[in-house]
């Protein structure tokens, strides 16, 4: 399965080596020599999937990562350690900060392929399910759609409640809301605010467990009676 990959390590030849093997398997390989690089190259590509060193001088291969976790774009970008270090504890570090996979050096160029391509074809998968869930019937998403619009035309025939309820909704789900009440779908929405199909249906789901509703009508619906969208 071919993939573009980024390649961060701070040995030149540990570096060239394992670019040039993964273009031989067929891989698209940009690198960098360092964390700060390598952030930078995530800003002006979209990888595929991450491999990075750990230990780095500046920015470490685990702040690296945690960098990436804390931005929506990066948060489920496959991520594979690749590090001199083999304890235990050190493997158990990358985990919990959401490393996908840990190859200690010195390792086989083949299996680095093999967990590569295992990892892309995880997301891959998952991607295609999110887009399936997203559009199970085009027939049931238009008439959602039409009812939405239908809802937003009515606007000035829906009076909201004298006393508007409180919501703790985050501006990132105040931001969901609004964008649903305009009719738009997930994917719609996750380009609008530069997130991941995944995240926009996580936030939908927040919403419906903090408004008490069951589907977007019902949502916009909400919405309007209680005066929570502009």
């Amino acid at each position: 399965m071919a993939g573009q990959l980024l390649l961060v390590d701070d040995e030149p030849g540990l570096r060239q080596a394992v670019q040039a093997y993964l273009e031989d398997e067929g891989f698209t390989v940009q690198t960098a020599s360092n964390a700060r690089e390598g952030w930078d190259m995530l800003q002006r590509s979209s990888p595929d999937l991450v491999i990075t060193d750990v230990m780095m001088p500046q920015v470490d291969g685990y702040q690296f990562l945690q960098q990436m976790r804390e931005d929506p774009r990066f948060e489920t970008l496959p991520v594979i350690f690749l590090t001199a270090r083999g304890m235990t504890t050190d493997r158990i570090q990358g985990y919990t900060a959401g490393v996908d996979a840990y190859l200690s050096k010195p390792f086989d160029p083949d299996e680095l392929v093999a967990v590569v391509t295992n990892l892309l074809s995880r997301r891959a998968a998952l991607n295609k399910a999110a887009s399936d869930s997203e559009s199970p019937n085009i027939a049931d998403m238009a008439k959602q759609i039409a009812e939405i619009r239908a809802m937003l035309n009515q606007r000035g025939g829906i009076a909201p409640t004298p006393a508007p309820i409180k919501h703790d909704f985050t501006p990132r789900e105040q931001s969901v809301l609004e964008l649903v009440a305009e009719g738009l779908m997930n994917k719609e929405i996750a380009r609008r605010l530069d997130t991941s199909v995944r995240n926009v249906e996580k936030y939908v789901s927040r919403l419906f467990s903090k408004t008490g509703t069951n589907s977007r009508t019902e949502l916009v619906r909400y919405a309007l009676e209680h005066g929570l969208t502009k």
